[in-house]
This record gives C-alpha cells, sequence and structure tokens, in this order.
C-alpha cells in the first residue's frame, strides 16, 4: 500500500483591500485605421483610503474590465498625502485650476457633511474628509479634469 499526503485546503479569506476605488467615468473612444473604426475604452478610477490618501488614473483598453484594472494601477502610482484636520475638514480656503475646470475648495464645521458636485465629493469621501464646502467654477462638465482639479487643488494645502 502506499501512503498518500493529503493536503486539507483552508478556505481562501478575501483580505479587504487597502484602498477603495471608484470609477469615476468610462468613455468609448474611436481611432481610424485602414478597415474603419477601431474602439477601445477609456475609463477614470479614484483610489482612496479614507486616511488622508487619493489618487486619480486614467488608462484605455480594448475592455472596460482591462481599462478599469490599468486606471486602478496607475491611480496607485499618482497617490497624494492630504493634511486633514482633527475635525475632518482641510486647514483653510483653496482654489486650482486644471485646464478648464477649475475648484474651490473651503473648509466646513464638524457636523456640516460633505458639500460638493459629483467630482468633488467622490475624492472627498475616498480621501476621508467628512466636512467641506467646495464648487467647480469651471466652464467644463469634464470629470477627468474636475478630477484633477481638485487633486490640485489638495496638493496645494501642504
Amino acid at each position: 500500500m502506499v501512503k498518500r499526503d493529503i493536503k486539507i485546503r483552508e478556505p481562501k479569506v478575501r483580505e479587504k483591500p487597502e484602498f477603495e476605488q471608484k470609477l469615476l467615468d468610462v468613455r468609448r473612444t474611436a481611432r481610424m485605421v485602414a478597415g474603419g473604426r477601431r474602439f477601445s475604452f477609456r475609463a477614470v478610477v479614484i483610489l482612496g483610503n479614507k486616511k488622508g490618501r487619493v489618487g486619480v488614473g486614467v488608462a484605455k483598453g480594448a475592455d472596460v474590465s482591462i481599462a478599469v484594472d490599468k486606471a486602478v494601477k496607475q491611480a496607485k502610482k499618482n497617490l497624494i498625502d492630504v493634511v486633514i484636520t482633527k475635525d475632518s475638514s482641510i486647514l483653510y480656503k483653496i482654489e486650482a485650476k486644471y485646464s478648464a475646470a477649475r475648484v474651490m475648495l473651503k473648509p466646513a464645521t464638524k457636523g456640516r457633511g460633505v458639500i460638493a458636485g459629483g467630482t468633488v465629493r467622490a475624492i472627498c469621501n475616498l480621501a476621508g474628509i467628512e466636512n467641506i464646502t467646495a464648487k467647480i467654477i469651471g466652464r467644463t462638465n469634464n470629470k477627468l479634469n474636475n478630477a484633477r482639479a481638485t487633486i490640485k487643488a489638495l496638493e496645494k494645502l501642504k
């Protein structure tokens, strides 16, 4: 008789990821080739740990899932540290401009909440800022430019 080692597999426990991610925008892009249009997808992803680290990533891929995975890797490379006060706000009023997008961020008192538009709200939530008043002033609805303007403003806080 041959003895066999029986390995008992332990159930895989999914670890909670270090960063939370939010898919901000997906767009279908096209380029012209000899046979017609070749389509790809552009994904914009926000990554944050709700403790003062946040980043934005942009990537293209043949499929949406490929584009999202690439954008997450890009966002991990572009993480910034945000200075947050003890009442989960920012230190002072700040404005930033990126392309046509302009963003104004103002500190708010404890319990006020995040009063901001979609892109700025998502970034503030993932950064861990709980009390802030923000306004997208620029002449653009481009979510990517609004996100980059917000990141630029948060970088200025240092």
